[in-house]
């Protein structure tokens, strides 16, 4: 499996730390020495994950020189669905016509990009479909307590795409899909959820005021678990791949916290140039985040032809995943 094409999207609307100062007991000074994030998009009113979605696949497809007829798999990774049902992906399948394919969504938080990534690798691995588009989109600014100052600063709207295609063995192109590690921990649930709005707490009259149905994040504790977790899975995709890390051109973390970021890259024995960095921008985005960064350092040429780039990512679950990808 390889890689063909990648795209992303991100809504016009930019929300900064000075915006964010007039809505919350907060600083930019604050905000920027604590998380690198300086900015971040929100979608609009009416800007569904799913529009955020199709624009990113669209521009993936086009990347790749795929058409929507091509495409037989779509694997939409969100936690903020369009609906409870139907999918996000057959959203996604209507506005793209690609009416031959499989859609279906996953949720990992965080790391649901590289989770369907390793989805569609067995996909294909497996001979069942040839092309697959896999989708990582968020709509969080409607999810976010826009009161809670610890949480609201971090995160913002967008979606990232990529186009998976098989490969055979004698056709000299190097590039693909390495080796990838996933894995989850469900004694962390509580460190960082959604805890409201589901079937085990309605949202009702008497505890709608509690804000149940937005972020609530143990900002020590997903540290602490995103740093050992993510390493760990880091260094087994390295030595899975049969590399080192002084192999790594180009790491392409989850863009959640520059801190994090640090400890990462810094256990992995990496320079900081090594690292691709877009959250001053963007800030969390949840599933696009891997997925936006990735199109970015692609289009810019900070990925090149031949690269060994190392993705990671960690979310609630708790949730984590990387993989190995030769460019």
């Amino acid at each position: 499996m390889k890689i063909a094409g990648t795209g992303s999207y991100l809504p016009e609307k930019v929300l900064s730390n000075a915006d964010l100062e007039k809505l919350v007991e907060t600083t930019d000074d604050w905000i920027t020495s604590r998380t690198g994030i300086k900015e971040r998009r929100i979608a609009a009113a009416d800007e569904a994950t799913s529009h955020m979605a199709t624009k990113a696949a669209e521009r993936a497809m086009e990347a790749a020189g795929v058409k929507a007829e091509d495409i037989d798999l779509i694997i939409v990774a969100t936690i903020t669905p369009d609906t409870f049902f139907p999918s996000t992906a057959c959203h996604v399948q209507r506005n793209l016509g690609a009416i031959r394919a499989v859609a279906f969504d996953i949720s990992a938080a965080c790391a649901g990009f590289l989770y369907a990534m390793q989805i569609a690798r067995h996909f294909i691995n497996s001979g069942n479909r040839k092309t697959a588009l896999i989708i990582g989109a968020d709509k969080l600014s409607g999810i976010t307590n826009w009161t809670d100052r610890n949480t609201c600063v971090l995160f913002g709207d967008g979606a990232g795409a990529a186009i998976l295609t098989t490969k055979t063995p004698d056709d000299g192109d190097p590039s693909g899909l390495l080796s990838s590690v996933m894995a989850s921990d469900g004694r962390l649930t509580d460190i960082l959820s959604v805890p409201g709005g589901g079937s085990a707490i309605p949202i009702t009259p008497d505890n709608a005021h509690l804000r149940l149905n937005t972020i609530n994040m143990q900002g020590k504790e997903v540290f602490k678990a995103a740093v050992k977790n993510t390493c760990e899975a880091c260094e087994a995709a390295i030595s899975r791949a049969g590399l080192t890390s002084d192999d790594i051109a180009v790491l392409i973390p989850h863009q959640a916290n520059v801190r994090i970021v640090d400890a990462i890259r810094e256990r992995l024995r990496m320079p900081p140039e090594k690292a691709f960095l877009n959250l001053h921008k963007y800030g969390n985005t949840s599933g696009a985040a891997v997925a936006i960064a990735l199109d970015e350092a692609v289009r810019t040429g900070v990925v090149k032809k031949g690269d060994n780039i190392l993705l990671v990512a960690f979310g609630a679950g708790f949730a984590w995943a990387a993989s190995v990808v030769r460019w």
